[in-house]
């Protein structure tokens, strides 16, 4: 097959061209959209969801391919083709991992929808801290990284709290307006360019905790469900068909992994792998580095989410060491071991009720997912576990039903 022609995203671009981004966590990428602004890009998350966006994947997507792909490919063709944007002056962001994982090919089958789509002359930048692909108007460099990482701090605070306290608050729809409320705050600490900095994350992020203690709540007890499993699905309202919505018609508290914990895996993934086969000493060196850093800003995260009435949720060195003896830490291709290390400290945390979110065919999750429930089930006795697929033509009613079969166990 021939070689698709791409245009680069170059440097006059950057004052003349909006990025689309596609939708997954909305608060972490509410932020991550303040972080990119305030570094001189245009940028929106795109909100466009439903069945016409799953249609438009299934178009230009084959659908034996990740559901994943198919979605995020869908939502960005079906938004350059709703007419609401300049195409001349649009460009578009996906992220590249350069692992094993099928995701590392987004951005090629991305392209190929473009050129399916006649818009080959639409930019697609590939999000990636391995220098797979540069781009000469995109420059990820030291700043910016900073203020991506703040970002998934604050939103994993917010969401963490947002999730603990929701159930139980005493005036409806309190915690997610106060949710809001910061970050309408902390985009403007990112435009000013005070968000990033150790100090700043540490004010920051103790100051959220202190304002979400001060929120009435009941005593009443809830059914507590855990979420786990692939990354976008178990995120995504899109890839997990309004799961959280769902919950919470249900009476239950639900809690979600934080996305820092995962950013720390893809890079203790490396060091693993330098470990295991060997590699280059100085990206080893870059990502030892690296870690301490991540270590750093996760201790300064669960100091602010210890002070009363919450618990921490486990670091990442605990989460992982629950792991040991179970499922090898090589095993790290897509989510890998920390998807099983996941589930064992959810059921720890009271969080026993766990529902395992993965697209059909996906099969790093059906490994370390689906496959582990049986061992998970010998070291935590009273965890239940659902192993829910999500795909183009999965049945809505049938997966909300076995959630409430689910539900219906736990009480």
């Amino acid at each position: 097959m021939d070689k698709i022609n791409f245009t680069p995203f170059t440097e006059d671009m950057k004052s003349t061209h909006t990025i689309l981004i596609p939708g997954m966590l909305p608060l972490h990428f509410s932020l991550l959209q303040s972080a990119l602004t305030s570094c001189g890009y245009k940028a929106e998350i795109l909100q466009n969801t439903g069945r016409e966006v799953i249609e438009t994947g299934l178009k230009y997507v084959n659908n034996d391919i990740c559901y994943p792909a198919l979605l995020v490919i869908g939502q960005l063709i079906n938004a350059l083709e709703s007419g609401k944007y300049d195409l001349q002056h649009t460009a578009l962001i996906i992220s590249q991992t350069g692992g094993g994982c099928r995701a590392s090919n987004y951005i090629f089958l991305l392209r190929k929808a473009l050129e399916k789509a006649g818009l080959t002359h639409i930019p697609v930048i590939s999000l990636n801290v391995n220098g797979l692909e540069k781009q000469p108007g995109f420059n990820l460099n030291a700043t910016m990284l900073r203020k991506f990482l703040a970002a998934v701090v604050y939103g994993d605070a917010l969401m963490y709290l947002t999730n603990k306290l929701r159930p139980y608050e005493v005036v409806q729809g309190a915690a997610d307006q106060l949710a809001q409320k910061w970050l309408t705050k902390l985009g403007k600490a990112f435009q000013s360019g005070k968000a990033q900095a150790l100090s700043s994350i540490k004010s920051f992020t103790h100051a959220i905790a202190a304002e979400f203690a001060e929120l009435p709540i009941t005593s009443q007890e809830k059914t507590k469900v855990g979420i786990v499993g692939e990354i976008y699905i178990k995120y995504s309202a899109l890839g997990n068909n309004n799961l959280e919505k769902f919950l919470q018609k249900q009476n239950c508290e639900y809690m979600l992994p934080g996305l820092l914990s995962f950013v720390m895996y893809c890079v203790d993934t490396y060091l693993t792998d330098y470990k295991l086969y060997g590699g280059s000493l100085l990206k080893y060196g870059a990502n030892k580095g690296a870690m301490w850093y991540l270590k750093h800003i996760e201790g300064i995260l669960h100091e602010a989410l210890s002070t009363a009435p919450f618990s921490a949720p486990a670091t990442y060195e605990e989460t992982k060491a629950m792991a040991n003896g179970v499922i090898g830490y090589g095993n790290n291709m897509g989510e890998g071991w920390l998807l099983t290390a996941e589930m064992l400290e959810l059921a720890r945390s009271g969080y026993t009720n766990i529902i395992c979110a993965q697209p059909f065919g996906c099969l790093p999750n059906h490994i370390a997912g689906r496959g582990m429930i049986n061992k998970i089930k010998e070291i935590a006795e009273e965890a239940n576990i659902l192993a829910l697929d999500y795909d183009a033509s999965a049945s809505r009613v049938n997966q909300e039903n076995r959630i409430k079969l689910m539900l219906a166990t736990a009480k």
